[in-house]
């Protein structure tokens, strides 16, 4: 009995061990190079993760259309996130210790990104969002770098300032209302700084108000918002809830200009709103379709041969990303995580259809912004501005 354990034994841990050795195989021995994608597919802000979902798979398709990276096809693992940020944990951890993907694109919201962070950088995957703009997704609150964490897109800081400068010099504008969603740190993070940089050039903050995302009913600090009489109201926020706002103000007769960021990119923005409403209101935006470079030109014709429908700004973030993913990986010379990660890290003058970068030393992108206005519900460009 005991000579019988024993041989079991023995085979079990021989069985054991070739399982270890096979699950020991390195993302650069696969026969294609897996990516994970971790958007926002339903839920609050699908909108958000279904545009960049898009775009990163456009991009992906041509680069395997053309013979793929380091003689590989992109193998592309999508999973929705479903718009929760414990649900974007989970799927960080799924693509990360069960599909061993060589890196991980996504979540859209800074929320999101910031929860799928610790688990990327546990495993040693590097994570990239191409629209968490909150200045703190690469960066902890003691100024170290993440080191597996990047963005493609602009920062929150810069947003706000943008927004002020915009606001005071642009509009001519000297008192401004600014309505924050409290729950979020996106909407927070943007009303810091252009509170700050719009005091900085002289103007006055004439009231602060709050709301929290899912509200519906905003007349009560619309209200308060009129009596102060601002001549500009800065609304930092998601598209869901400003939308209503924007339709709700219009009602209670405010025709102040209304200023606000990238989370305004979405077409249900017309449609909850209404196109009249929207006359007047102003975002800074990564990328604006009214650019004619051959490149965002070529970029359009494919999406919509794709979609059948118009790209739109978190479209174009996408489609850089899948370009700036299989860069990295061509530079890193092998599909291997850390590698890519230091490839990426070594980014300069990237050249995308949203405009060229480098990623500085705090894993952001050094690139332009652009200012956009809405007239009867059509996005039409301003003007576009680099970073000083």
């Amino acid at each position: 009995m005991k000579k019988k354990l024993s041989l079991l034994f023995a085979t079990m841990f021989v069985t054991g061990a070739l399982v270890g050795c096979g699950s020991k195989q390195t993302s650069a021995d696969a026969k294609t190079v897996k990516v994970g994608l971790n958007y926002e597919l339903s839920g609050n802000v699908a909108t958000y993760g279904q545009s960049l979902s898009e775009g990163v798979e456009l991009a992906l398709e041509e680069i395997n259309k053309a013979g793929g990276v380091l003689g590989k096809q992109i193998e592309v693992v999508k999973v929705d996130n479903k718009s929760e940020t414990a649900e974007a944990a989970n799927v960080a951890t799924k693509l990360a210790t069960r599909d061993k993907v060589v890196a991980i694109l996504g979540p859209a919201t800074s929320g999101n990104t910031k929860a799928a962070a610790p688990i990327a950088v546990q495993n040693k995957v590097p994570l990239v969002s191409a629209s968490a703009t909150a200045d703190d997704v690469t960066v902890d609150s003691n100024g170290k770098v993440r080191e597996f964490i990047f963005k493609t897109c602009f920062s929150d800081s810069f947003q706000g300032v943008i927004g002020a400068d915009f606001a005071a010099k642009d509009l001519g504008k000297k008192n401004a209302a600014i309505l924050v969603d409290t729950t979020s740190d996106y909407s927070k993070g943007l009303s810091k700084n252009f509170k700050e940089t719009f005091e900085k050039h002289g103007g006055k903050i004439v009231t602060e108000q709050a709301y929290q995302a899912k509200e519906t009913d905003f007349k009560a600090v619309l209200t308060k918002i009129k009596g102060s009489n601002p001549d500009v109201i800065y609304l930092p926020g998601y598209y869901e809830e400003v939308g209503l706002i924007v339709k709700q103000a219009r009602d209670l007769g405010i025709t102040a200009p209304i200023v606000g960021g990238d989370g305004y990119e979405s077409p249900k923005l017309t449609e909850l709103a209404g196109k009249t409403a929207l006359n007047g209101v102003y975002f800074t935006n990564h990328y604006s379709s009214k650019d004619t470079s051959a490149e965002v030109v070529n970029f359009q014709k494919a999406f919509k041969a794709k979609y059948n429908k118009e790209p739109n700004g978190f479209s174009a973030l996408g489609y850089d990303l899948g370009y700036f993913f299989a860069d990295a990986v061509k530079r890193a010379g092998e599909a291997n995580p850390v590698k890519v990660k230091e490839a990426m890290a070594a980014t300069k003058d990237f050249k995308g259809i949203t405009g060229k970068f480098s990623i500085d030393e705090n894993h952001n992108p050094v690139k332009s912004i652009t200012i956009l206005e809405m007239k009867n519900g059509e996005q039409t460009f301003l003007k576009k501005l680099d970073p000083q």
